[in-house]
């Protein structure tokens, strides 16, 4: 990111620093009790940078809400404190007066205990910062967090996941998992697959065919698969299965490591079918026989439509042996994200102006 500026350009105005003299008789307890926090957390972070972090972060937080419930003072102290702590330890950064207000949220928001385990002890603070803005609910935010740790998203894909709402999707496709796989691998499957999956990064004509939601998939693989979720392997599209000297193509066909299954994913443009069920399970058939490896586990299906009846699709499941989910695809979210947490918070895109890259 570039440092340089127009020097034409007029530099933003900052509201003047409050005097020490303006401020409370108490001040320079807040300020050496502050300094001390950082001073520890500075020291102790040498062993463990992030956890010890996010711990300094929120007990400052924590000071400073326990200080503002019993003085009941405003945000003139936190400007102080702030250029004070520049002063007294230069080169410094993330306790400028907008990462105060993050840090009270934060104190505000989990109980000390919480944030010395895991999942939030080894979030980085700009994805506790996303969850604090996102969400409101406490074990939705934990959801998010374990997820994150698990899968090692960053903080964008830590987003992406909340706006498309992924823990409303997740194992809830129709299947019939459970009627044919041992309870292990029917549970892991079924959390593996969603319902709607959300191809977001789609842009369909109206026509709505199969062939033009494959291609767009296909070139924009890598997001494809961050929404398939953690262990899938692209293996190939249009995949030709030869079967008694005829030919048969599989619209794609991935591999999960997790799983240790190959994934065949067969795209309709249009309402489920029972129909579909009947191509789709001769094709895992084929994949089992021609390319599975005899340590791999039977070939599982995915079978996205546009739409389908829910009832329909579990009644034309039950004749089938081989494990297969049936879930709808949609570009967007259809209602949009709830406001669920109105904050008084800056951006974060703010603060990491103002942090730069440290």
């Amino acid at each position: 990111m570039s440092t340089f500026s127009d020097p034409n350009e007029e530099a933003p105005a900052f509201p003047p620093t409050p005097a020490r003299s303006g401020m409370p008789k108490w001040y320079p307890d807040l300020l050496n009790t502050v300094s001390s926090r950082i001073s520890t957390g500075r020291v102790r972070a040498v062993a463990a940078v992030n956890q010890e972090l996010v711990a300094t972060y929120w007990a400052v937080g924590k000071e400073i809400l326990e200080r503002q419930s019993q003085e009941g003072w405003g945000t003139k102290v936190i400007d102080r404190l702030s250029a004070d702590l520049r002063d007294k330890f230069p080169g410094l950064k993330g306790f400028s007066p907008r990462n105060f207000l993050f840090m009270r949220s934060f104190a505000s928001t989990w109980e000390g205990a919480a944030i010395v385990k895991a999942p939030l002890s080894q979030l980085p603070w700009y994805h506790h910062i996303a969850l604090m803005q996102k969400l409101s609910d406490p074990e939705t935010r934990l959801w998010y967090a374990a997820a994150a740790v698990e899968h090692g998203w960053s903080r964008n894909v830590l987003v992406h996941q909340i706006e498309t709402r992924l823990h409303e999707r997740s194992g809830q496709a129709v299947s019939n998992f459970k009627a044919v796989l041992p309870a292990a691998d029917s549970d892991l499957l079924q959390q593996t697959m969603k319902d709607p999956y959300i191809f977001d990064f789609v842009s369909m004509t109206d026509r709505h065919n199969e062939a033009e939601l494959e291609s767009q998939l296909v070139n924009h693989v890598e997001k494809f698969l961050l929404e398939l979720g953690q262990g899938f392997a692209f293996v190939g599209r249009q995949i030709r299965l030869v079967i008694g000297g005829d030919e048969f193509i599989a619209d794609l066909l991935f591999y999960n490591f997790r799983l240790r299954s190959f994934v065949v994913v067969e795209l309709k443009a249009g309402k489920f079918d029972p129909g579909f069920l009947g191509q789709l399970g001769f094709y895992m058939s084929a994949v089992d026989d021609l390319m599975a490896q005899p340590d791999d586990k039977p070939t599982i299906g995915l079978l996205l439509c546009k739409t389908k009846n829910n009832v329909v699709a579990e009644y034309a499941l039950r004749g089938y042996s081989g494990p297969i989910g049936v879930a709808e695809w949609k570009t967007q979210i259809v209602d949009s994200l709830p406001e669920e947490f109105t904050t008084s918070l800056p951006s974060i895109e703010l603060l990491e102006a103002e942090l730069g890259d440290g």
